[in-house]
């Protein structure tokens, strides 16, 4: 296995990433000490491919289960199924010794991490992510959260998982576009703090169309690591965002967030809603911050290559967007924490940005 570490005093934790890992769970929970029965969440797509072999290992291991299943989509990623989701918990007999495996993509551990960390005012989880979105990006931090109607993860807190369990081998059952979107992040990793990857990246994009092969999936430990540590690092040195370091990892989700929420639920996915952000942020850098045209065109060349929008969907209500984007939870007392690029590798945290600049940006992506 590729392991990294969070260093999180009394919240530290492995993130273990290796080819077939899914039935290690069990021993994995074992190791890290995890008592009590495990409630396995997922969403009506994930359930029927991997449910069965996670609760196989954890009751190889020792381990009572119990599965809940919601059905899947951000549009139910909301307290109205949190509620659902806690009275199957009560009901199927678990109490503050219990703990909860999250099994699926963001959406799942998002919610999933948002109910351990309420329930009975705080059980332990695990995340067991099975999308380049959630491998990379939202299973690691502690970041929980669902929607509300005035914004995207509004309602929320921090929890850490005990313990990542990242399989690529859950890839191969996505389609092209769930690869793609997915990618957006790494790209986002990779314009922060490690520009090198971006040819790895435009690489990957070229065997997509295909999906992953074999010879692909066998690569992706160490490229999925990689994104990992960048964002393992992040989050040692700002974990609960008070510093203003971790907000480097919101390059291209602030007005991302502000585009999904304004679109119908599906229309974009999160992934190609931060496709936008990036070039809204890119746009910004080059006004603001100095960013070389050519650094732009770099990143830019990378989400045409994966065939991510770069364009907004007709129909788009810029309006909404933006009143949508200045309700984000980024906002400070009516100031917004923006974050540029000053050049690859080197973001820069603004509070410069006004509301006219946010929509000069969005009507940059019209063109």
């Amino acid at each position: 296995m590729a392991n990294v570490s969070l260093s999180l005093g009394p919240n530290s934790y492995d993130v273990h990433v290796s080819n077939g890992a899914l039935e290690s769970i069990g021993y994995l929970c074992n190791s890290i000490r995890l008592e009590g029965k495990a409630a396995i969440i997922s969403d009506s797509n994930v359930t029927p491919l991997y449910a069965e072999r996670v609760r196989q290992s954890l009751e190889d291991s020792g381990y009572t289960t119990s599965l809940h299943t919601f059905p899947a989509g951000e549009a139910h990623k909301n307290l109205t199924t949190i509620e659902t989701l806690a009275n199957e918990m009560v009901q199927a007999g678990h109490d503050r010794t219990s703990f909860i495996v999250a099994l699926g993509g963001g959406v799942v551990g998002d919610m999933a991490g948002f109910l351990a960390s309420i329930y009975y005012r705080g059980i332990p989880f695990v995340q067991i992510p099975t999308s380049i979105m959630a491998q990379v990006d939202s299973s690691v931090g502690g970041k929980t959260a669902v929607d509300i109607d005035a914004g995207k993860n509004l309602i929320g807190a921090f929890h850490q998982p005990r313990l990542v369990l990242v399989d690529p081998t859950t890839l191969t059952t996505l389609s092209p576009r769930l690869l793609r979107e997915g990618m957006a992040e790494m790209v986002k990793h990779a314009a922060i703090r490690k520009p090198g990857m971006l040819h790895t990246l435009r690489e990957l994009a070229d065997e997509i169309d295909l999906g992953f092969t074999l010879s692909t999936i066998d690569r992706l430990p160490d490229i999925i690591a990689a994104n990992i540590a960048i964002k393992a690092r992040i989050v040692e040195e700002d974990e609960k965002e008070t510093l203003g370091i971790r907000a480097f990892l919101n390059l291209g989700h602030t007005i991302g967030h502000g585009i999904e929420a304004a679109l119908p639920y599906g229309e974009l996915l999160h992934g190609e809603a931060v496709s936008l952000g990036l070039r809204a942020a890119l746009f910004l850098s080059r006004r603001h911050t100095g960013l070389s045209t050519a650094e732009e065109r770099d990143i830019l060349d990378v989400l045409r290559a994966l065939e991510l929008p770069l364009t907004l969907p007709a129909g788009a209500d810029i309006n909404r967007a933006l009143a949508l984007t200045a309700s984000d939870k980024k906002f400070e007392n009516g100031s917004i924490r923006f974050v540029l690029l000053k050049q690859l590798g080197y973001p820069v945290l603004s509070k410069e940005i006004t509301r006219e600049d946010l929509r000069e940006a969005l009507e940059h992506l019209l063109q």
